[in-house]
């Protein structure tokens, strides 16, 4: 049986982040997995873990809008929807908005847009604080599979690939948070 990856400080899990490492903590809903969104190293190592492909892009967590605001092109938006967008936050609404191009591909996938959503999760918002920045936050499971709501619910499989965990627990949320897209207000996934 795999080494359960050891518990880390916040500060010492923003140094692994800093460090290309990949960690699980908590989310409003389910475990998440996180890296620095703009290491490709990290980020491709995340990807492998999931087994996910990525061309589907990945959410990104912070604990203000000026932690991602240099990535967007938040005056694409009118007004009245970077308001609505504003409303939401912090909170469980994940928003589609449009982003720059020097975004990685890696990051955004497909798309114009950068998945993000400014966390109202204690110890997400905490970590995103420590790190000075946005993180990446996707399900800790492999796809197509549950994801874990507690830690012991996490696969060996993922806690091998692991360098560390953040301790805490999920929030209420059943399900994984709403995501929806700026441009349109529509419900791309159902939370």
């Amino acid at each position: 049986m795999p080494a359960t990856p050891h518990a880390l400080s916040l500060d010492d899990a923003a140094a692994v982040l800093h460090g290309g490492g990949v960690i699980a903590y908590p989310t409003e809903a389910v475990w998440g997995l996180g890296c620095d969104p703009f290491n490709a190293a990290a980020l491709q190592r995340l990807l492998a873990l999931k087994q996910r492909p990525a061309t589907k892009g990945m959410i990104v967590i912070a604990a203000e809008l000026e932690q991602v605001l240099p990535h967007l092109h938040w005056d694409a938006l009118p007004a009245a929807r970077r308001e609505e967008v504003i409303a939401s936050w912090p909170g469980p609404v994940t928003w589609l908005l449009p982003c720059r191009p020097d975004v990685p591909d890696w990051l955004r996938g497909e798309h114009d847009t950068l998945a993000v959503r400014i966390t109202a999760h204690p110890v997400a918002a905490a970590l995103c604080r420590a790190f000075d920045g946005a993180i990446v936050s996707t399900s800790a499971n492999r796809a197509g599979e549950p994801p874990a709501r507690r830690f012991d619910e996490l696969s060996e499989y993922l806690l091998a690939g692991l360098d560390g965990h953040v301790a805490g627990k999920t929030g209420d949320l059943a399900k994984p948070t709403v995501i929806r897209d700026a441009r349109s207000g529509e419900i791309v996934r159902a939370g």
